[in-house]
């Protein structure tokens, strides 16, 4: 009887411990924004380089190590047009093209947050690998386009506001430090490091 008692009294705690083991994770989706600075490269490369605003969807997922520390992975998916320009245009060669790109989020990261009431702000560091693939379309004036592989880092932080022990509202920012995208046109090729930064806004739920 004794024992059963005790186990009965050891219920609460078990049941604690398991609902900190199940909220060790949490995945989050929502929409974002893809923006691009505009970039001019100096000479020799006097080349133009500006982006349309890319809408498109990120998913993350975290793995808590500590109560605030966590590791984070990230898919993205988005799509924009490019549009080169050569300032010191001499025929033959071409002067302005467009390209429609699709461009997909391969990102690992490391995010420290800062817990304060319903309202968790936290900052994040990471890196990995941005997929960029032209496609075709009255968008697209030129098909001699290749696929690119770009490593990126990028640091962020943001705002998760609890609705719920098991939901959160998440804002966020990110930028991304790459290096310049020519999609295979070597001739636009702009010599400089861009900034791409990505606003997001979503729903996380803890498991």
């Amino acid at each position: 009887m004794k024992k059963l008692a005790f186990f009965f009294c050891l219920l609460p705690a078990f049941t604690l411990l398991g609902r900190a083991q199940e909220m060790r994770q949490d995945v989050s989706v929502g929409g974002m924004l893809t923006i691009q600075q505009y970039v001019e490269g100096g000479a020799p490369n006097n080349v133009r380089a500006k982006a349309t605003l890319g809408p498109g969807m990120l998913l993350s997922y975290r793995f808590q190590l500590t109560p605030n520390g966590a590791v984070e992975a990230n898919y993205s998916y988005t799509r924009y047009t490019e549009k080169f320009t050569d300032s010191q245009y001499q025929y033959p060669t071409i002067q302005y093209v467009r390209v429609l790109t699709s461009v997909q989020e391969a990102t690992f990261g490391y995010v420290r947050t800062i817990p304060f009431k319903k309202f968790n702000p936290f900052v994040e560091a990471g890196g990995g690998v941005l997929f960029f693939s032209p496609l075709g379309g009255i968008k697209t004036t030129t098909y001699d386009t290749e696929m690119e592989n770009t490593l990126v880092a990028f640091l962020g932080g943001g705002i998760a506001y609890e609705l719920s022990t098991r939901w959160d509202l998440r804002m966020a920012y990110r930028g991304y430090l790459a290096g310049p995208q020519t999609f295979g046109l070597k001739q636009f090729n702009t010599g400089r490091t861009e900034i791409i930064s990505q606003p997001f806004v979503g729903v996380a739920y803890h498991f």
